[in-house]
């Protein structure tokens, strides 16, 4: 017996397994993402960081203490350095690094970086938020440390 698949039950098959991959994509998708930052526990520009990355969808575990020790473990010089320091998947986030660029560096993937960085404070970085806006730029960088433009924002 030859079975004739016609256009409308081609169709309906295709929106029914679309339909029923579409449900758990987009909760994967609308899932927490976990995020641990390590902060000076008087830093007030860092808790608003903090609020910044949960508003973005972060899961944020913080740990408060002293930053030389844990720009001393994670291997971070001087030269990229900020307030406060976080770890995503495997990746490090120095600084004000905007929810969207940590976000682009855990989907993109990109070949040998690290970790992303905002040295010092930027003042309209998130966390920072000082008007009128002032364009910064977020470096990536590699295990040796070197860096690289990840992302110029020169706009609020």
């Amino acid at each position: 017996m030859t079975h004739i698949l016609t256009r409308r039950a081609w169709l309906t098959a295709i929106a029914g397994g679309t339909a029923a991959f579409a449900g758990p994509l987009r909760a994967a998708l609308a899932a927490p993402i976990p995020i641990t930052v390590y902060k000076d526990p008087g830093c007030g520009c860092c808790a608003v960081w903090v609020t910044h990355m949960k508003a973005s969808g972060f899961t944020v575990m913080v740990n408060d203490g002293p930053m030389d020790p844990v720009h001393a473990r994670f291997k971070i010089p001087a030269e990229l350095q900020s307030c406060h320091l976080a770890t995503a998947s495997t990746y490090l986030i120095e600084g004000h690094v905007p929810a969207d660029d940590v976000k682009r560096l855990l989907t993109e993937k990109p070949a040998g970086v690290v970790g992303l960085t905002i040295p010092g404070m930027p003042q309209s970085a998130p966390g920072m938020d000082v008007k009128p806006f002032q364009p910064y730029v977020v470096l990536s960088f590699n295990a040796q440390r070197k860096t690289s433009v990840f992302a110029r924002h020169d706009k609020a």
